[in-house]
């Protein structure tokens, strides 16, 4: 897909307030942002093209900090630079701008406000709140198209779920044209608006086929509607004639609806290899393997453990060299594509020594393709990605703790966050075995760059940018601080605040015992907690990622994270799961004796304090990256190696971190709940 025209969309009576004339006539622009269109990556990239320099107001006194480091001095040396405030979401209406930018701003005519009800005047402005604004450039291009005049809220509604969504409940007659609805869906991992989504839910029931179905939970919940698919695979293949194994007798579904469902129909059938193949449906063991021939069918059925990966690797390739995303990708694009690329890294260890010459090059080629499209991807649009609000998910880890603080309703709700140190999107598969039978709502999260622990892990705590921790950003020791004064920021102090953390070397059952200690305290509301036994295994494996697979599944298999996890659930806790950084399986590129020693030289990551250092190494590392930093304090000046290269010796393999390889970066973010 290509990038929308800016000025033939929702953008334009924007950005005729923002010609590059005028970024040269002023150099300060106020703005009121109710709707926080101004977070939208295209809208603040053409902003940037056109010379100006945008800051959200959110926190006085990081905003002050913020613009008397970054604009100020400029505009004392002389400097042609245009600042945008940006008043956004909930703070434009509970803060007033400072006195001294907002008198500058007037006194040259460049306050502005804009607002969903001005861009969009024919559609419900309710209903207009719920979307993101990633959907607007299609939203304006249906509105072209259509041209449907004014609509209240139900019509609105309506307008939404035909045109951006591609749903049209009139028109779902039959069990298969549901299923093609849900799948389409939740394979995407498309989240409707809730007023669109109780729209849904309203028109499908009006209909009297679809009473039975158990649509409360099937529409707005990935894991529950996987897990009614599961429930009913191995009877759909008994009742097409394959006999249940002896002994394996198939129980009644637990979730309600129909037994029998069409899997076998045109629009559902293109779906199911794919379901196995990406391990969002797991074979059935109780139907007979050798009775079921080769096609569509064979890898819902359990065979030889080697087989089914080879199946399952086989059929998800293919789908990862059709969809690499380019440079016009979105966000969301990568995340489901590191999804998939996580299952195929689960499975090529697998299958490790019995793993095709073709097919192992074929993984080589697209790992090479992949790290240098997504490379350029980050270093192009992953500034944007910061700006994005913490709702409806958090998209980067300093937002994690915003959406908890959402989450929290008023302090009525217990919120564990688990961080388990250096857990890839791969190891979380594995991880994941060990949670069976709980509700498992899946997301992914975008880790800080560089991606090493003192600086990716800390912005979790402390909800914000490193720049706002300049003096911590070498350690983790402030952790807890930044975890006390975030939640004090929201009304909550003292024991309804706790921070634990896994000690080099200290064994699960220390751990475990600890998080009770808090957890059973009835005053304890916000709970951070911090898992470093991946990280420990990371940094001493020897044999490269099937060997780091091999622990993370012992240690899996032995229960003690699921013990952590219950003991939360039991205590009343909802539970997120995510990690400061991945890792990745790189090799040397030499690692040249160039004088300047970095404040911090790992192996996927060189830190120096000014950027003309920097300069002069990379003078010596000529593939090496000079990463823009944003975010980061100014000095702090990152060098990445490029790819899956590593600053060591000349070929030498490791397992690291620090980088924008994809690995690094895409983390889980995983709510876990008790079964419904």
């Amino acid at each position: 897909m290509e990038n929308p025209d800016p000025a033939a969309s929702w953008r334009q009576p924007v950005l005729e307030c923002f010609t590059s004339e005028s970024a040269t006539a002023s150099r300060l622009t106020v703005v009121n942002d109710p709707d926080q269109l101004f977070a939208e990556p295209v809208l603040r990239s053409v902003l940037a093209e056109r010379g100006y320099e945008l800051l959200t107001y959110e926190e006085p006194v990081a905003f002050r900090y913020l613009f008397e480091h970054r604009c100020r001095p400029r505009w004392e040396a002389g400097e042609l630079l245009h600042v945008v405030v940006v008043n956004g979401g909930e703070a434009s209406a509970r803060t007033v701008l400072p006195f001294d930018l907002l008198s500058e701003a007037r006194a040259t005519q460049r306050e502005f406000s804009f607002s969903l009800p001005s861009l969009f005047p024919s559609l419900d402005p309710n209903v207009l709140s719920e979307l993101e604004p990633s959907q607007f450039d299609a939203l304006s291009e249906a509105l072209q198209r259509a041209n449907p005049g004014q609509l209240g809220a139900n019509a609105t509604q309506d307008f939404l779920l035909n045109h951006l969504y591609e749903v049209v409940p009139s028109q779902i007659r039959q069990p298969a044209d549901l299923l093609r609805l849900l799948l389409r869906r939740h394979l995407r991992q498309q989240q409707l608006p809730p007023l669109l989504d109780q729209r849904l839910l309203e028109q499908l029931c009006l209909q009297k086929q679809w009473r039975q179905w158990p649509l409360e939970r099937l529409l707005p919940n990935r894991a529950s509607f996987f897990s009614f698919l599961q429930e009913r695979w191995p009877l759909f293949l008994q009742a097409q004639g394959y006999a249940v194994v002896p002994g394996r007798e198939l129980p009644a579904p637990r979730l309600p609806g129909p037994v029998l469902l069409p899997f076998d129909h045109d629009d559902i059938r293109v779906f199911i290899d794919n379901l196995f193949a990406e391990g969002l449906l797991e074979p059935t063991t109780a139907i007979a393997a050798d009775a079921v021939p080769s096609g569509w069918m064979r890898l819902g059925v359990v065979g030889k453990q080697e087989e089914n990966a080879a199946l399952r690797l086989e059929r998800l390739l293919p789908l990862l060299e059709g969809e690499l995303p380019g440079a016009a990708a979105k966000h969301e694009d990568w995340e489901l594509f590191a999804l998939r690329w996580a299952e195929a890294q689960v499975l090529r260890t697998e299958l490790s020594s019995s793993l095709s010459r073709e097919v192992s090059s074929r993984l080589d080629q697209l790992q090479l393709a992949l790290e240098e499209a997504f490379g350029s991807w980050m270093l192009q649009r992953y500034s944007a990605l910061s700006t994005l609000p913490a709702l409806p998910r958090p998209i980067t880890l300093d937002k994690v703790a915003h959406f908890l603080a959402h989450q929290q309703a008023g302090g009525s709700k217990r919120l564990a966050l688990v961080v388990v140190d250096g857990l890839a999107l791969d190891q979380w598969l594995l991880l994941r075995d060990s949670l069976g039978g709980l509700d498992l709502q899946e997301s992914v999260c975008w880790a800080w760059v560089p991606t090493i622990t003192s600086v990716s892990r800390q912005t979790i705590f402390a909800a914000e940018a490193p720049m706002f921790f300049p003096q911590s950003i070498g350690t983790t020791s402030k952790e807890p601080k930044h975890w006390e004064r975030f939640w004090g920021e929201q009304g909550l102090r003292g024991p309804a605040v706790a921070y634990v953390r896994q000690g080099s070397q200290e064994a699960d059952s220390e751990l475990l015992e600890k998080v009770k200690e808090f957890a059973s305290s009835p005053a304890c509301r916000a709970l951070g907690i911090v898992v470093g036994k991946v990280d420990e295994m990371l940094h001493g494996v020897v044999t490269g990622l099937g060997g780091l697979h091999a622990q993370v599944r012992q240690w899996s298999q032995q229960g003690a994270f699921r013990a952590l996890i219950d003991s939360l659930l039991e205590q009343g806790f909802t539970v997120y799961v995510t990690a400061d950084h991945g890792n990745v399986a790189a090799k040397g590129i030499g690692r040249p004796n160039v004088g300047t020693v970095p404040e911090e030289k790992g192996e996927r990551a060189w830190v120096f304090r000014d950027d003309v250092l920097r300069a002069q190494v990379q003078q010596a590392l000529p593939t090496a990256l000079l990463w823009p930093g944003p975010g980061l304090p100014a000095d702090y000046s990152v060098l990445l190696p490029r790819g899956v290269d590593a600053f060591l010796a000349q070929g030498k393999e490791t397992l690291g971190h620090g980088g924008i390889a994809l690995e690094e970066v895409l983390v889980p973010f995983v709510r876990i709940q008790e079964p419904a």
